[in-house]
């Protein structure tokens, strides 16, 4: 009984018809029993251990659940032995333990559990990857199956709301984001906002063994925030902030591994003005962007419409084809000229280059430049057509 008494409580979120249901749900479950731990990873605050529980209610009571911000649960599952384990265990089937990063030898005893005990189910949840793929990637080299839990998807709330309600939400989402709190507070997305910015953004990020200066992380982020869809300069950005070019890059890096921002690299061919060496950066979520800087203002009076559309299709995009564990590999394109291409696809050794544009009446000319030495196929997604986009549905096959 005393294993019980560390049960999660349940955070469990409601809106009109329910909890939302995550696509991620069926994978993992079909996962279980296969031989290999479950590993899911995603920021804070985005539903992963709702999910989890809602996978796990129907086992009832052959689950163990311990949280690893508990410092009795550190305690008894740092270097535990076979037999210590087996005890804890008991007669349980699955043992989840969240916030796994915080117990220091995680890597280890997680290996004991999956080759010592075969009928057992583990998963672990963390809410970055700074310590929880450093501590079981070695360990668990092949015995481990990971999923990437991130913000509602576009899809998934569309399936919960419809079609309709969705298409009336679209400007709403583009400013407030996919948070699950912020979805399920109508009358108040900025406060929600606010305090998941103030109170979650940072805590990962902060707690990063070294890293000692939040108010420069704050101002990155701003910098970052303001130039979505451009090509970002370390030397720039370090000359602004008064650190190292080195350390912009090493701070980048850091919030990739909190799941705030991505990078998006260049595509570099045999073309002698192509840009090669500048990534652009983009927010999985656009409400954290806006948070970020304070800009919660309706769409209508704002002069960020373009920049918010292309954060939000290229962030539905990749959290797609990360949760379908596509093989595709993403890009932008640029030359010294300013000849540009939004966002390009490589599927195997085809081409694919999209161009973002809100308003759906205005023309889209992609480069001949680079579609003759690509000889991609070219696709404009807008208002009327991003779904397809977003869904993965675009075509992947080269026109005849």
């Amino acid at each position: 009984m005393f294993f019980r008494e560390l049960l999660l409580k349940t955070h469990t979120f409601n809106q009109i018809n329910g909890m939302i249901y995550r696509v991620q749900t069926d994978k993992i479950e079909k996962a279980f029993f296969k031989g290999k731990a479950i590993i899911v990873s995603g920021p804070r605050q985005v539903g992963k251990t709702t999910m989890l529980e809602s996978i796990l209610h129907k086992y009832h009571d052959e689950v163990l659940i311990l949280n690893g911000d508990d410092a009795t649960v550190q305690n008894l599952l740092n270097r535990p032995n076979t037999q210590q384990i087996k005890t804890m265990l008991a007669s349980n089937k699955i043992i989840f333990i969240d916030e796994a990063q915080r117990i220091t030898d995680i890597g280890l005893t997680s290996k004991i559990i999956t080759d010592k005990f075969k009928n057992v189910q583990l998963i672990l949840s963390g809410s970055s990857s700074f310590d929880l793929y450093s501590k079981l990637n070695e360990p668990l080299t092949g015995r481990k199956r990971t999923y990437n839990i991130w913000p509602i998807t576009w899809k998934e709330w569309e399936n919960h709301i419809g079609y309709v309600k969705a298409e009336q939400d679209l400007e709403n989402r583009l400013i407030f984001g996919f948070y699950p709190d912020v979805l399920s507070n109508e009358e108040n997305p900025e406060s929600i906002l606010i305090e998941l910015t103030e109170s979650y953004l940072y805590k990962d990020v902060l707690m990063y063994e070294g890293l000692k200066k939040p108010t420069v992380i704050k101002k990155l982020l701003q910098a970052l925030a303001y130039q979505i869809g451009s090509e970002v300069s370390l030397q720039e950005l370090a000359q602004t902030l008064g650190i190292a070019p080195k350390t912009v890059d090493a701070y980048i890096d850091i919030l990739e591994k909190a799941y705030i921002i991505f990078r998006l690299s260049p595509l570099s061919g045999n073309l002698r003005n192509e840009i090669k060496a500048k990534n652009k950066i983009y927010f999985y979520d656009n409400g954290i962007r806006n948070a970020v800087i304070g800009q919660l203002q309706p769409l209508s009076i704002r002069k960020d419409v373009g920049i918010l559309w292309e954060n939000f299709l290229v962030s539905e995009r990749v959290k797609q084809i990360s949760i379908n564990k596509d093989l595709r590999q993403f890009y932008f394109w640029r030359t010294t000229q300013q000849q540009e291409v939004d966002f390009i696809e490589k599927v195997n050794d085809s081409y694919f280059g999209y161009e973002f544009k809100w308003n759906e009446k205005k023309k889209i000319k992609f480069p001949k430049t680079f579609t003759n030495s690509y000889k991609s196929t070219d696709t404009g997604i807008n208002r009327a057509n991003f779904r397809d986009f977003i869904y993965l549905e675009v075509k992947s096959k080269k026109k005849s």
